[in-house]
């Protein structure tokens, strides 16, 4: 039988686990919402720590807390932010939508830790309160989304950038290597003119460039902080200088470019930072879908499909095919940006139904998809650059045929015969199984030089080919 001590909140006695840093609040809170056993990530909680340290060292210098306890504070809360009291925050994400119940789980088990580091009795409140000392110049409304921003900045910078510039860096490697690999290009999956594969990488690298812009362009709404705005906004309960002080010693500790919000009621009252973040993950995952699915098409057979490049063979790809090997590095990139995809419609309807007026009663749901979406796609950009493109070869003989196949090859013919005898060639050709080049050189429409000229493939992938300029 597991022993427990009893606590008070302001709605009565709570029977709390005796060894437990958490209190009556947060025990209340548990109860209330046994719903999916998903928790805040750590990196949030860590977020709250460092606002919670801060914060103390803040009123402590203010001369608004006794700096013995706020000593005691910033160490506990320290412990939160190292992740050695992760096994303390027990709440469920389905919870009140202002984040309350884990500000208050936050404060109780930082009040409690520091009590015991004082020497005092855990449970007591005293010498160390959660509210009138941890939560000192703060709300949950204030609090939770000044959280969210910090930990969703931070998930940006160490998950997710340092994964997208491998994979940008990758493939601008490869779009350098294959530059002299002139292939068949392809519009509605259909023969085009040709094109070298190190342009088409070129342009992969260049999307995966572009979305890193993208995403360090977030340092901007994700940079503003709704601290000090408390309940809703007029910042009643805090000290002036509270928040801007609380904030430069956040932004010194994380080298993350950090203010206050220019509006608070704003801040607090909407959350359209977060919905512009989450926006700029799923044009990144439409970006990922684009790649992986062109080095899949590309990669296709390898004997039966278009077969041009070819991927690291990573494990077995059949229970019942022997010796079957499927490109499973694009489908885990692919399934994580399909779950990108949901978690981008989950923080708009959270952040377009959850305010009502002051405040945005669905933040913690936001938090949570965000972090999620930025952690799996930052792995799976990771293993994607790492055990596929980083080991992408190209079979040259199968490039060189298929563009030789190609019925394409006519275009640049119909500057000089013009469209009409073109397209008869390229029936011609499709009809017998032959290629553009042998049919003209067969007929003698053009001289074996010109021929060679209009037909130089590599010269088709430069800019003004077929127009007759130098």
């Amino acid at each position: 039988m597991p022993e427990f001590r009893v606590e008070k909140d302001s709605m009565g006695e709570m029977r709390v686990p005796a060894d437990a840093y958490y209190g009556a609040q947060t025990q209340r809170a548990l109860q209330n919402f046994p719903i999916s056993g998903i928790r805040f990530p750590s990196r949030f909680i860590a977020a709250l720590g460092m606002i919670k340290r801060a914060a103390a060292r803040t009123s402590a210098e203010l001369g608004l807390l006794d700096r013995k306890l706020a000593g005691a504070i910033e160490q506990a809360a320290g412990e939160v932010v190292e992740g050695k009291l992760d096994d303390q925050f027990v709440l469920d994400i389905f919870q009140t939508g202002s984040g309350t119940s884990t500000n208050m789980n936050a404060n109780e088990v930082i009040a409690n830790r520091a009590i015991e580091i004082l020497g005092g009795k855990i449970g007591s409140k005293s010498p160390v309160h959660p509210n009138d000392h941890v939560n000192l110049g703060q709300s949950s409304n204030d609090v939770i989304p000044t959280a969210m921003h910090l930990a969703s900045l931070q998930s940006l910078e160490a998950d997710l950038l340092p994964s997208l510039r491998r994979l940008e860096k990758a493939l601008a490697k490869k779009a350098q290597a294959f530059d002299g690999i002139v292939k068949i290009g392809r519009t509605h999956l259909q023969d085009a003119t040709p094109v070298r594969l190190g342009q088409e990488f070129s342009g992969y690298a260049s999307q995966i460039a572009h979305g890193i812009r993208r995403v360090e362009a977030l340092r901007g709404p994700l940079g503003e902080l709704a601290l000090g705005g408390t309940a809703v906004g007029t910042g009643i309960n805090t000290h002036p200088r509270f928040a801007s002080l609380t904030i430069v010693r956040l932004a010194a500790e994380t080298g993350l470019p950090l203010r206050a919000a220019e509006n608070h009621f704003e801040a607090q009252g909407a959350k359209d930072g977060m919905v512009e973040a989450s926006a700029t993950l799923r044009t990144l995952a439409v970006s990922l879908c684009k790649i992986a699915q062109d080095i899949r098409f590309m990669a296709s057979g390898p004997r039966c499909g278009i077969g041009e490049i070819l991927l690291p063979a990573t494990q077995p790809g059949s229970s019942i095919m022997p010796g079957k090997v499927n490109p499973v590095m694009v489908e885990a990139l692919l399934q994580a940006c399909a779950q990108v995809y949901g978690a981008d419609v989950t923080i708009a309807f959270a952040a377009a139904l959850g305010p009502s007026l002051e405040l945005n009663v669905m933040m913690p749901v936001m938090v949570h998809s965000f972090l999620q979406s930025t952690a799996i796609l930052g792995r799976a950009v990771e293993v994607f650059a790492e055990r596929c493109v980083e080991g992408i070869e190209v079979d040259r003989k199968r490039c060189d045929e298929l563009v030789e196949k190609s019925l394409a090859l006519v275009t640049p013919l119909a500057l000089k015969i013009g469209y009409d005898r073109a397209a008869e060639i390229a029936k011609e050709a499709h009809a017998t199984g032959r290629n553009v080049r042998e049919l003209v050189a067969e007929k003698k429409i053009l001289s074996p030089d010109e021929l060679d000229r209009l037909l130089d493939l590599r010269g088709m992938t430069e800019p003004g080919a077929g127009s007759g300029g130098e």
